[in-house]
């Protein structure tokens, strides 16, 4: 078994649609960032290159190359998946927390399992999302951006 941690943050803005585990959520704000800025999926990203040491994903997406702004993110993650169980890993399990005060996200949770489990090709029962707040404590706290944490547990090459 091999585990790995993601962890990304982006600032709120107006203009830009709100994009978490590839769901756009209806708000007044979005997410900042050079591709789609989806916090939760490029947290998972990260999770799945670290349990499989392959860097990430800035090493594989950097926000310098063109080709990657505006990239829908779940499409990203896809091309993670196909790297890591190319190099003979499977994905056993996705553990992932966001953190944003506003808007809710319970009403999209089972969307947002669902986009990700089908990204990942595997079943929603082995992908949970939950959402915290910064109880009005720092930047997440103050509504000015969101986090999102993800571990991924990978069965290692036989």
């Amino acid at each position: 078994m091999r585990a790995g941690i993601g962890i990304d943050s982006h600032r709120l803005v107006a203009g830009r649609p709100l994009v978490i585990g590839g769901v756009e959520i209806p708000s007044e704000l979005g997410l900042d960032g050079h591709s789609d800025a989806d916090v939760l999926t490029h947290a998972i990203i990260d999770a799945l290159l670290g349990a499989a040491a392959m860097g990430d994903i800035g090493q594989h997406f950097p926000d310098t190359d063109e080709r990657w702004r505006g990239a829908d993110s779940i499409e990203l993650l896809q091309e993670v998946v196909a790297m890591v169980l190319d190099a003979g890993f499977g994905i056993v399990n996705v553990d992932c927390t966001v953190v944003m005060e506003a808007p809710k996200l319970s009403p999209h949770r089972e969307q947002i399992r669902e986009r990700l489990a089908g990204a990942m090709s595997i079943g929603t029962g082995r992908v949970n999302v939950k959402a915290s707040t910064g109880e009005r404590i720092g930047f997440v706290g103050r509504g000015e951006g969101v986090a999102a944490m993800a571990v991924a547990s990978l069965s290692a090459p036989s």
